[in-house]
């Protein structure tokens, strides 16, 4: 791949808001389980193989399992996500691919009877933040670490 710039070190002021929604995110009340299957999931819909590669072993130090990554990419064809793994996978790829339908109402009940309103609040701002991850190093051809 050709290198491209590197917005951190142009717009740094950009990249600290970035780096600020990710704090936002570590402080919220999410579980680290359903932050990282967001980011997993996402960035295989985005194919962002940068934040992929991280997020599959930050997910891994974090004690999630091998089989529950491979198969992530079908989660609705198994039995190995909770039914709040679910409604959030649901949610993540909805929001990810918001040209399609957006956030359905039938998928926002879901989430909304099993979470509360602040809850739910953090999960979209997660999408929302690994989505623009995704684009930042997919457009500046951020090489894997």
């Amino acid at each position: 791949m050709e290198n491209r710039i590197n917005i951190q070190e142009l717009e740094p002021d950009s990249y600290s808001a970035m780096l600020a929604l990710e704090g936002y995110l570590r402080s919220s009340r999410l579980s680290k389980t359903h932050l990282e299957l967001i980011k997993i999931r996402a960035s295989q819909i985005n194919g962002c193989a940068f934040c992929l590669n991280m997020h599959t072993r930050d997910a891994l130090k974090q004690g999630e399992t091998n089989q529950r990554i491979f198969l992530l990419n079908a989660w609705k064809e198994t039995t190995l996500f909770t039914e709040e793994e679910r409604a959030i996978l649901a949610m993540t790829e909805e929001v990810t691919l918001i040209n399609h339908r957006g956030l359905t109402d039938e998928t926002y009940k879901q989430a909304q009877s099993l979470f509360d309103e602040n809850y739910l609040a953090q999960v979209i701002m997660a999408i929302v933040t690994i989505n623009a991850w995704n684009r930042i190093a997919i457009s500046t051809n951020r090489p894997l670490d």
